[in-house]
């Protein structure tokens, strides 16, 4: 019933399960989110062809290798689109949708990455518990989600209009700027598809702790009710006893992996000191500011991204706009000097806006 064998890579998704390269799977497979299968490499790539092992390094996949990965979806814009089918089986194919090594049912390909790359069934990871085996999967490692947040550090939130935008670079600076001025930052990721190398760059840049979606046990944050998991995160990254909490919203606010639910919620918008957008355009900073007046009631602190990648983009926001721009790579001691006086402001009043007909309401 069960098979005993070495694999060659593990994939970053099935962290929280601190897998071994001696493996025991088993043929009976459970096809749904979180449950970790080692599969076989039906192919190579030249491009989006690696994979982020749980040491850390990225490693290139190649024909014939014996992977670890977690199932789980993916709805990317700029990656691939895939779901879990309804069963697995030994030999059947899948796809490797993330570098995280996310497994899954590619139904959406990118241009620009080339068909998703394929991977037979080999079995389901069974680990044993209290001298009993069971699957492997990655919600029996996970927080407990925290359904009302009574008290935390101030938080700073950077989210995007889109994924690759520069929401990780932007968290990292602001990161190293708080640490070296005597803040200690704890940071985290709270939506996206599993990938350790975002937080793991908060930590380099000093964040004293750092936590991602996949330590709620979720191999990816579509179409979840997040706030309650986000909420989790933000409760253990507080019993570190951090002066601040960095935390990034993968993807963007449009989209399906939850950025929009956690903006929109009223109890972390509480405990929010700043929020930090990053945007590629002019079309995409507006459209972000008509958001956070309308829809969240939030005052932008500032935009960065490659809108901000030169003076153009800049002048429009400021003067246009009114809202400060700064470039996170040419302007990081600004960015840093700007966010340390938001965490540092006691609670400021609410500001107002119009609500179409003329008369100033506050926000709530």
């Amino acid at each position: 019933m069960y098979q005993q064998l070495t694999v060659d890579k593990i994939g970053s998704s099935t962290a929280p399960c601190q897998l071994t390269h001696e493996l025991e799977i088993t043929s009976y497979i459970v096809a749904e989110e979180g449950y970790c299968l080692v599969v076989r490499a039906l192919e190579e790539k030249t491009t989006y062809n690696l994979l982020e092992c749980t040491d850390g390094t990225f490693q290139t996949i190649r024909r014939g290798d014996l992977i670890v990965g977690a199932l789980g979806e993916r709805q990317a814009l700029k990656g691939y689109s895939g779901r879990i089918p309804r069963r697995i089986q030994v030999g059947d194919v899948l796809h490797i949708l993330n570098m995280g090594g996310i497994l899954g049912q590619c139904i959406s390909d990118h241009p620009d990455l080339g068909p998703a790359l394929r991977v037979e069934v080999l079995g389901a990871v069974v680990v044993e518990v209290d001298g009993q085996k069971r699957h492997a999967r990655v919600q029996d490692h996970a927080l407990e989600p925290v359904f009302s947040l009574t008290h935390s550090a101030p938080l700073v939130m950077i989210s995007g209009t889109s994924m690759n935008t520069g929401k990780t670079f932007a968290a990292a600076q602001i990161i190293r700027y708080l640490s070296e001025h005597g803040l200690r930052v704890a940071a985290g990721k709270l939506t996206g598809a599993a990938l350790l190398r975002d937080a793991r760059l908060m930590e380099e840049n000093g964040a004293i702790a750092s936590v991602t979606f996949i330590d709620a046990g979720v191999v990816s944050s579509t179409n979840k009710e997040m706030a309650p998991l986000a909420k989790g995160l933000i409760a253990h990254l507080n019993t570190f006893a951090p002066d601040v909490i960095v935390v990034e919203l993968g993807d963007g606010f449009i989209g399906y992996y939850g950025v929009d639910e956690l903006l929109l919620d009223k109890e972390l918008q509480r405990f929010t000191r700043a929020h930090v957008v990053a945007a590629t355009d002019l079309a995409g900073a507006w459209a972000a500011d008509q958001l956070f007046r309308t829809r969240y009631h939030a005052p932008i602190t500032v935009i960065t991204g490659p809108v901000t990648d030169n003076a153009v983009g800049k002048r429009y926001i400021q003067h246009a706009m009114g809202i400060p721009a700064l470039n996170a790579r040419q302007d990081a001691e600004a960015l840093g000097q700007l966010i340390a006086r938001s965490v540092r402001t006691a609670a400021r009043p609410l500001p107002h806006y119009h609500n179409g007909s003329g008369v100033a309401v506050a926000a709530t």
